[in-house]
């Protein structure tokens, strides 16, 4: 079965340095029918003006994944660790028992990010933060497999049984993704449009994804994100 979700139906927020597109209840949107879509809590896609950025906030308990589709995002946090991170790459902290960061673009370009908030699978796990900087080949015309669950194979591992996935698809090309009877995943169209299963997906919008197969076609370019786990009964 699939549902796909319009991205003029999301929640959204301007507050001029932020805009904010919300795939599900956070900060002023509350929908009490869209609260996650499994294990996954939050997923929003932030653009982030130039020398802007979130001051060092607290999280915990939460396994937050960001992905960078364009600009600079410079990291630093309460266990020393600094960072900057271009498109394409991906940064990774388990809150556990707690963890301060700040997020900034301290660029020229406005800066896009999809966060992602996963719940852990225990709670009070000490903190740790993780990075990765994928080549940009490695997910054109096939999907790159950028974090799992601790037993996975992907490069970054979280506390979790989830993976994610991204691809970029060059236009006219064509691919199949697998979701098992006993899975589901939740598919961000990132830029371009695509047709998966007959369902036509343009920049921003979303797929969710229960028990079946599918086969993605790129009409021009196509960026995608998948997140794929167990499935919600």
């Amino acid at each position: 079965m699939l549902r796909k979700i319009d991205h003029n139906a999301m929640g959204k927020s301007n507050l001029d340095w932020l805009k904010s597109v919300f795939h599900f209840s956070f900060s002023d949107y509350y929908n009490p029918n869209n609260m996650n879509f499994g294990v996954l809590r939050v997923l929003n896609d932030d653009l982030i003006s130039p020398r802007t950025g979130f001051d060092t906030h607290p999280h915990d308990n939460m396994e937050i994944i960001s992905y960078i589709v364009k600009g600079e995002l410079t990291h630093g946090d309460s266990m020393n660790n600094t960072s900057k991170l271009h498109r394409g790459h991906v940064q990774y902290m388990s809150a556990g028992t707690g963890i301060t960061h700040s997020e900034f673009n301290n660029a020229a370009p406005v800066l896009r990010i999809l966060q992602m908030w996963i719940l852990p699978d225990q709670k009070g796990l000490t903190p740790k933060y993780g990075e990765h900087k994928f080549n940009w080949p490695e997910r054109v015309n096939k999907p790159l497999h950028i974090f799992s669950g601790m037993n996975g194979d992907a490069p970054i591992k979280i506390n979790q049984d989830v993976n994610g996935y991204v691809m970029y698809l060059d236009r006219k090309q064509k691919v199949t993704f697998e979701v098992g009877e006993d899975r589901q995943a939740y598919l961000v169209q990132i830029e371009g449009t695509s047709v998966i299963n007959g369902l036509t997906l343009n920049a921003r919008d979303a797929l969710e994804i229960y028990s079946e197969d599918i086969l993605i076609k790129s009409l021009g370019e196509c960026h995608c994100l998948i997140v794929e786990m167990a499935l919600d009964n």
